[in-house]
């Protein structure tokens, strides 16, 4: 009996030895079992806006041949004095956008560590933020006809978001008094109005993107984003602010400065990086298809430049196209500066008051007011 009671007892600590080291297995090589699903990895996919964005930048840019045979039917004053080719004009308005993403990724690389502000939060409820949205669409198109009409009374261009020889350089005479009347139409109508009447509603600045939550780091932001476009600028487009004189340099960057700030920088950022943006965050739900909308209302808000040319259905489609090409990219990364911050502030000093408009445009503006 003794004898059997081992053997028992040895077949059972064999049985034991044998069902932990299955489970050991198990535990090893869970992919192995019925019981425990197949893991499989997925690839993160473009979301559809991005697809659709691009495949239309592609053909925008393919009708621009057929279009204009050759020849663009634009006076652009920075292209003509240096004699630049049709295909180098183009190659200018495409590089945009890739310095435009470049920048993009280097301000997402800046900010990779930084809570990212819950913006669609500062928007009202969905069927509010619509009503909104469409009554801020519908004053900008009636705004921009108004522009038309007035700067063409005061001048020979429209008002645009743009003073007349931003960037590529007056073409024509354009006066002290239009310029001045430009920025006071531009900063009433895009700023002053549409800031007093959602402040009016219970807005409160945060809300609208003025305020900073980490102002340290929107400093730094500021500093390294600048640094980069006014290089890329001055390599790229101009440095005729270096041939001014001391009083030029003095008057025109001050009066420069003052000009833009009023005229384009505060009526973007009130417009569409203050009220526009957060609504079409909480309207979409998609960060990318808001900094595509941000940078298409950009470059909408600028088909009335002074360089544009509708006098025939072809010169208007080839200069809405060169506008969203030329304007599109800039604006996307005012939205990414904006979302990744929650400071509307931030692309106002890191991308638009001094680079470019300072930097380029001081020479411009010396012209118009006559400093010598």
């Amino acid at each position: 009996m003794a004898a059997r009671a081992g053997v028992d007892h040895a077949k059972v600590v064999q049985m034991a030895a044998k069902l932990a080291d299955s489970t050991h297995t198990q535990r090893e090589e869970p992919f192995m079992t019925l019981s425990t699903p197949k893991v499989t990895k997925t690839r993160r996919r473009l979301p559809l806006s991005i697809i659709i964005t691009a495949a239309l930048w592609v053909l925008m840019t393919l009708a621009i041949f057929p279009l204009s045979q050759g020849t663009l039917p634009f006076q652009l004053k920075l292209f003509d004095d240096k004699g630049t080719p049709f295909l180098g004009r183009i190659l200018t308005f495409e590089g945009s956008l890739l310095l435009a993403l470049a920048i993009m990724g280097l301000a997402y690389l800046v900010t990779l560590r930084r809570p990212v502000p819950d913006m669609a939060a500062r928007a009202p409820a969905v069927a509010v933020a619509r009503a909104e949205t469409l009554g801020m669409v519908g004053y900008a198109i009636v705004a921009q006809i108004a522009g038309v009409f007035l700067g063409h009374a005061v001048s020979g261009y429209a008002i645009s978001l743009h003073m007349p020889g931003t960037l590529y350089g007056l073409s024509g005479p354009y006066t002290p008094q239009a310029a001045i009347i430009w920025a006071i139409y531009n900063f009433v109508v895009y700023a002053v109005l549409p800031f007093a009447y959602f402040r009016w509603r219970g807005y409160s600045l945060e809300q609208l993107s003025l305020r900073s939550n980490n102002l340290r780091a929107d400093i730094v932001l500021i500093l390294i984003v600048l640094v980069v476009e006014a290089t890329v600028e001055l390599l790229s487009i101009s440095t005729v602010i270096f041939s001014l004189s001391g009083r030029q340099l003095l008057l025109g960057v001050s009066l420069t400065f003052v000009l833009n700030f009023f005229g384009t920088v505060l009526p973007i950022m009130i417009f569409i990086y203050c009220i526009l943006l957060p609504r079409y965050l909480k309207l979409t739900n998609s960060v990318a298809l808001t900094i595509i909308l941000g940078g298409l209302t950009y470059a909408v808000l600028h088909v009335g430049d002074s360089w544009t040319n509708y006098s025939s259905l072809t010169n208007g489609l080839l200069s809405v196209i060169i506008v969203l090409i030329q304007y599109f990219g800039p604006g996307m990364v005012k939205s990414v500066l904006t979302l990744r911050t929650g400071n509307a502030w931030v692309h106002v000093w890191a991308y638009h008051a001094i680079a470019p408009h300072v930097l380029i445009d001081t020479p411009t503006v010396v012209e118009i007011f006559h400093i010598h």
